[in-house]
């Protein structure tokens, strides 16, 4: 269970920054796959970073503006707060980062290598029918306007349960698992609410006693 939690992990973060094509794909190296996680970690930090620093930097001029204005200054307070919510996620972020050495002696496990590769090549190769599946699973919402690491979150834990054969609710767990990591304060609730509603829909195809194919998810 470890390997594969290791293996999910970079394959997540390096989802991003490699080829689409699965024949592309298999040709990366696992140093390159490493290397993809460590640009992607350290993207978001500096981005969360700038945001927080932005954030801090506006809640304290209102509070100089607000002086005794009690509305102003309930507001100003909120945003610093939001502020240093995101410097903490910052913080976190910087956190996995360092774990990176681990990563890299842990990827040398042949088990960890393997599933990562796997599972990047499976994720890639059957984006078009997850992304289908997915779309119709949200609910007043579109996938492309999903950050990009829900995304990928979505689309591993289909692929883990739809074409590799790994139980939904581990799936499931492992997704949620990686969007507390990864996604917003909110996110793992999203995550989980839409891997519900596919697997509902995989077993109402199920009952029919067909599995939907991509003419029918378009």
């Amino acid at each position: 269970m470890q390997a594969r939690r290791i293996a999910r992990e970079l394959a997540i973060l390096s989802l991003a920054q490699l080829p689409n094509k699965p024949d592309r794909l298999q040709a990366q190296q696992l140093q390159d796959v490493v290397l993809a996680a460590v640009r992607t970690l350290t993207t978001e930090v500096h981005d969360t970073l700038e945001t927080a620093a932005a954030e801090l930097s506006r809640g304290n001029d209102r509070l100089l503006r607000s002086e005794t204005r009690a509305v102003d200054l309930q507001s100003s307070r909120v945003m610093l707060q939001e502020a240093i919510d995101l410097a903490q996620s910052a913080i976190n972020r910087i956190g996995s980062a360092l774990e990176i050495p681990e990563f890299i002696q842990l990827a040398n496990q042949k088990e960890v290598r393997a599933y990562t590769m796997e599972l990047l090549t499976q994720v890639k190769a059957n984006q078009t029918e997850t992304d289908r599946l997915i779309e119709r699973s949200l609910v007043d919402w579109q996938m492309a306007r999903l950050a990009r690491i829900d995304q990928d979150i979505l689309r591993l834990a289909v692929t883990e349960f739809w074409f590799l054969g790994v139980p939904e609710q581990v799936a499931i767990n492992e997704a949620i698992e990686l969007a507390k990591r990864y996604s917003t304060e909110d996110g793992h609730r999203f995550i989980n609410g839409v891997l519900r509603r596919v697997t509902e829909q995989l077993k109402s195809e199920q009952k029919v006693g067909r599995s939907p194919s991509v003419q029918d998810l378009q």
